[in-house]
């Protein structure tokens, strides 16, 4: 046995170095898939962990955007709130004015008024004889617009008020809206 153990031990000796490198291999092999599982699960949790950390900047940046969108609306809206309650009231002015004048306006037409402008009237322009006789006072009847000259009054006056009126609602939109942002 001797005889034939000597034989065959070279064989077995390579045959054994070959299994217990095979077996090293393998060894060596799964330590490295271990030691690799382990990089790969790493890269992968700090990875996972970028992207949360991404998509939370993500969304802080949408809750911004999204804040900034509402406080620009509710500033449009605001302004324009302030610009309709403003065109509310100078509208109401401008009519309370134009009631006024047509008011005034009736008043004189029916007599309750009378519309007196300063002037001055010689007989001679008039073609009136001379007056003969004691000094007295007129008639008490003073000059009178005639009628498209009155129309023309009526008119500059509704005019005058609307320009003001508007002017000042002018003025008004433009402190309310314009200089406030």
């Amino acid at each position: 046995m001797n005889v034939l153990f000597e034989q065959y031990r070279t064989t077995v000796l390579a045959v054994a170095v070959v299994v217990l490198l095979a077996v090293g291999a393998g060894i060596g092999w799964s330590l490295n898939g271990w030691r690799l599982s382990g990089q790969v699960a790493e890269a992968k949790a700090e990875t996972a962990n970028e992207r949360s950390a991404h998509q939370t900047d993500l969304t802080a940046i949408s809750n911004a955007a999204a804040q900034q969108v509402r406080e620009a609306l509710a500033k449009q809206q605001e302004a324009q709130q302030a610009v309709a309650a403003l065109d509310r009231k100078h509208t109401e002015e401008m009519q309370n004015a134009k009631y006024e004048n047509d008011r005034l306006r009736g008043d004189v037409a029916d007599g309750r008024r009378r519309l007196q402008l300063k002037a001055s009237c010689s007989a001679d322009s008039r073609n009136l004889p001379n007056a003969t006789g004691a000094a007295s006072l007129d008639d008490g009847a003073g000059p009178r617009l005639d009628g498209a000259a009155e129309r023309d009054y009526w008119r500059l006056r509704n005019g005058i008020a609307t320009a003001l009126n508007q002017i000042a609602a002018l003025q008004s939109y433009i402190k309310t809206a314009c200089l406030a942002r």
